[in-house]
């Protein structure tokens, strides 16, 4: 819980006097982008050193995709609310674990909540509202799916996530500016090395996989090979 504080208040201080902001790539999202950060290899400066490019990276710990109750949504626990407004030429993000794992259906019965962030249209929902607010910012949109883990956190959320991320990459496909990246394409649920002692999380080594992978496809959408 004190990380999660410390987390939340170096969020807070670093949004203050923050009106619409603007730069080159900006990530949002929860702890799967955030870890290894302290230690300046979580994945957004993996893609800065990849790219040679400024990185913006906004993700919590524990942020849910829809949570905006309060205090948690000013602190960055809402990841449409870490979005700080402005011109990016990316928006990286991901999302939507931890609103199976801490909503009312705890990685039980969640079709309502998958429902509600995306509809099984892959149009409607909170996600292509937020998706849709950002290319109409004039941002190309990444969106970093999850990976099988050893770990039993999330376990019971797998078969809604697989539903939940087959309708993101499919409203991905019908858009030229929004692209899906499958975490499990880099990371190996068999292999330890790429798990953090938790089981869950990536290891430096996951981080930079996921992060290489997500550069990479960067520089092939603006026709640079990398």
């Amino acid at each position: 819980m004190r990380h999660f504080i410390l987390t939340a208040f170096l969020f807070l201080t670093a949004c203050v006097g923050g009106g619409p902001q603007s730069g080159d790539i900006l990530l949002l999202g929860d702890s799967v982008m955030a870890w290894n950060g302290s230690d300046n290899a979580d994945i957004g400066n993996v893609i800065a050193d990849r790219l040679d490019r400024r990185v913006s990276v906004r993700a919590v710990p524990g942020a849910q995709f829809d949570n905006a109750s309060g205090l948690a949504s000013a602190v960055g626990f809402d990841i449409q609310a870490q979005y700080p407004g402005g011109a990016w030429n990316w928006v990286v993000l991901n999302g939507g674990a931890n609103d199976l794992g801490f909503d009312d259906c705890g990685c039980g019965d969640c079709a309502r909540v998958v429902d509600a962030l995306i509809g099984p249209d892959a149009a409607t929902g909170k996600i292509p509202a937020f998706l849709n607010r950002l290319r109409a910012s004039g941002s190309r949109v990444l969106w970093m799916g999850y990976y099988t883990s050893p770990g039993t956190s999330f376990a019971g959320c797998t078969d809604d996530l697989i539903v939940l991320e087959g309708r993101i990459a499919r409203y991905a496909e019908a858009r030229g500016d929004t692209f899906f990246f499958d975490g499990e394409d880099v990371i190996v649920r068999e292999n330890p090395d790429h798990f953090a002692n938790d089981d869950t999380h990536p290891s430096r080594e996951g981080s930079a996989l996921l992060g290489t992978a997500l550069a990479d496809l960067i520089a092939r959408a603006e026709g640079r090979s990398q």
